[in-house]
């Protein structure tokens, strides 16, 4: 690698950290009392996908240890946010689906979130988002391929 595209790399991927870290402190700060950015990208997730996921597969959609995601689902299930219950098929794994309150903690953390994306999008300017998108997402990809 040349100096100039180490250079490049290296502002690339400082700006990436620093919006990371101002992004999750922003939306952290809006989230409803006594709910986590974790607790909510987990909720999310489940909402969306629409389907049980073992403790294993979500570990490993968010790069996270099993004790890690262990701890999260069992404060999610504390707080009534999922259910979760035994594999028919194998007993030693258990299967997580978001319970109806746990889809309305997410629907009111979203509801508290979108308007701090939104207004980060219209400062930026929607055009200036939908050019970076395919950027940052050849980069995810391009970073995944190397797990």
């Amino acid at each position: 690698m040349s100096t100039q595209t180490d250079s490049l790399a290296v502002a690339l991927f400082s700006e990436i950290l620093t919006v990371d870290q101002l992004a999750r402190n922003n939306v952290a700060k809006a989230l409803p009392r006594g709910m986590e950015l974790s607790h909510f990208s987990v909720l999310n997730h489940l909402a969306r996908s629409q389907t049980e996921k073992s403790p294993a597969q979500l570990a490993r959609t968010f790069h996270l240890t099993r004790g890690a995601m262990t701890n999260t689902l069992r404060k999610l299930e504390a707080s009534g946010h999922v259910h979760i219950r035994p594999d028919w098929e194998d007993a030693r794994r258990k299967m997580v689906t978001i319970s109806p309150a746990g889809r309305k903690a997410r629907d009111a953390a979203l509801a508290a979130i979108a308007p701090i994306i939104a207004e980060a999008v219209d400062q930026i300017g929607p055009e200036q988002v939908r050019a970076i998108l395919p950027v940052l997402r050849a980069l995810r990809v391009n970073l995944s391929a190397d797990e």
